[in-house]
């Protein structure tokens, strides 16, 4: 019997919105598969959906409620569904974690089976090899076993750690080696595993549903190589530029490391606590079994590294490992606010006045325009630039009413513009770290939005210090430079509108 083909089945994605479904669902609509995705607050995927770019805004992907442990929300989710990813995983959720995870499991077989799913795909862990698996594991090898042991035929993919901007895993190792110059290791960095890119992980998944039926079977997928955690920080500061000291101790518990790694990472400490459990032992892939079924052909740790840092070039992260609640209206914090290893500072103000006068005003910026608030700062901070070897702020701009891509602007570079609607900036002026200036233009009902964005990618702990300690002045700056913005868009919208009600002679 051959696989189903595209568009002819439909294809249901649980976990939607976390950090591997949210890719996956992006994927998958670029392939052209017809699409449902669950999720408790469909509400809000439907949000994140329609804010991303390219297909997902042109394809529909029908989103319906369901939670694993409301067995009766599932019967409409499972309704037509052909295949089923089963993305869903719960061990930031308490101590009863595992027993959710298996109650979730058993309900979402019951009602796979009687809506006739065909195939389940599942993502769990690779296990150790020593025989001694964390809580995490066995919960993840045991809904392995409630799926497999069903009527329907599950393909289990079993995955070590993921390497990919906003994985777990990932932003630990991210955090501790950006912002520890010296690092105090405990043992458990020594131990190997295989980790995995993100989007190789993605790959494997995909290929799962183009495989021939079959009995329910358990593939290993990893990277190209066995690596220790402390092996993969290595890299990741190699791939940064950074130099970093690790020291080792002979003792340090899981309890004493999960609490640390709550102060300096954004891991919650009880998150920290199980994942430092699940990596004390070794979870590499020993079955090679993979390689005959699947074509795709996974990278290595440092090419890896590399993958996920040029996805932030590139744009906003797709999904996180937990969802970050980006500041509206509200002034950020001290220090603004932290997504990933990039620090933002966003700012919103509502203009009285169209998104056309509103983006001229912004299209203005800089030169001989100056930059609407507190120019004597710019100009002290253009000429710290050059005593520091920099461009400083006398290069200007090539036109004083218009830019395109790839203009100077001051110590400022256009790398991306978009017509009444996005401008922004990224600095090449010396800094401890990388810069970008962002101002985006929506419609509202009184005129228009103007969305003000500055980010920051500090590099090691003087990147840090340059922020947090200047902060000060860039509140001031950013403040005042909004305001600015506004004011000058309003009174160019009301001359317009002042010169279109005049009589003509």
């Amino acid at each position: 019997m051959s696989p189903i083909p595209q568009n002819s089945r439909t294809i249901l994605v649980t976990g939607a919105s976390g950090y591997v479904g949210g890719r996956l669902l992006m994927a998958l609509s670029e392939r052209g598969e017809r699409l449902r995705a669950m999720a408790r607050n469909p509400e809000s995927l439907r949000a994140r959906l329609a804010a991303q770019p390219g297909t997902l805004t042109r394809r529909a992907i029908e989103t319906v409620r369901g939670d694993l442990l409301d067995e009766g929300s599932l019967k409409e989710a499972m309704h037509g569904v052909h295949t089923a990813f089963y993305l869903v995983h719960s061990m930031g959720d308490g101590d009863d974690f595992a027993a959710r995870e298996l109650m979730g499991a058993r309900n979402f077989l019951r009602a796979a089976e009687l809506a006739g799913v065909r195939r389940v795909i599942y993502l769990g862990g690779l296990l150790s090899t020593e025989g001694e698996l964390s809580e995490h594991l066995r919960s993840r090898r045991d809904v392995g076993q409630i799926l497999r042991g069903s009527t329907i035929e599950t393909i289990e993919l079993r995955a070590s750690i993921v390497i990919g901007a906003g994985s777990l895993s990932f932003e630990m190792v991210r955090a501790l080696v950006e912002r520890l110059p010296v690092m105090i290791t405990p043992r458990w960095v020594d131990v190997q595993a295989q980790p995995i890119a993100v989007d190789d992980l993605i790959s494997y998944l995909i290929e799962s549903l183009d495989l021939a039926p079959g009995i329910s079977r358990i593939y290993e997928i990893g990277g190209s190589e066995r690596v220790s955690y402390g092996e993969l920080m290595r890299a990741y500061a190699r791939e940064r530029g950074l130099r970093r000291l690790m020291l080792r101790v002979p003792v340090l518990t899981p309890r004493l490391s999960s609490l640390w790694l709550g102060l300096v990472t954004p891991l919650y400490a009880r998150v920290g606590r199980k994942l430092i459990e699940s990596i004390r032992h070794p979870t590499v892939v020993n079955d090679p079994r993979t390689g005959e079924a699947f074509r795709t052909r996974p990278r290595d740790v440092q090419r890896s590294i590399a993958a996920a840092l040029q996805v932030e070039d590139q744009a906003r992260w797709l999904s996180r490992w937990c969802d970050a609640q980006s500041a509206s209206t509200s002034q950020p914090t001290f220090g603004g606010v932290r997504f990933g290893n990039r620090l933002v500072d966003s700012r919103l103000g509502s203009v009285a006045a169209g998104p056309g006068e509103t983006f001229a005003a912004v299209n203005r910026i800089g030169g001989k325009h100056g930059w609407y608030a507190f120019n004597f700062l710019w100009t002290l901070r253009g000429w710290l630039d050059l005593l520091l070897g920099g461009v400083g702020m006398r290069r200007g701009r090539r036109d004083p009413d218009h830019l395109v891509v790839g203009d100077v602007l001051d110590c400022w570079r256009v790398e991306a513009i978009e017509p009444a609607r996005l401008l922004r900036l990224r600095a090449e002026m010396k800094l401890p770290g990388r810069a970008w200036l962002e101002f985006e233009v929506t419609p509202s009902q009184s005129g228009s939005n103007l969305r003000q964005t500055a980010t920051f990618d500090p590099v090691g702990l003087l990147g840090l210090l340059y922020w947090y300690g200047i902060w000060p002045l860039h509140s001031l700056v950013f403040a005042g430079m909004l305001s600015g913005l506004v004011r000058a868009a309003e009174r160019k919208g009301s001359e317009e509108h002042a010169t279109l009600r005049r009589p003509a002679a």
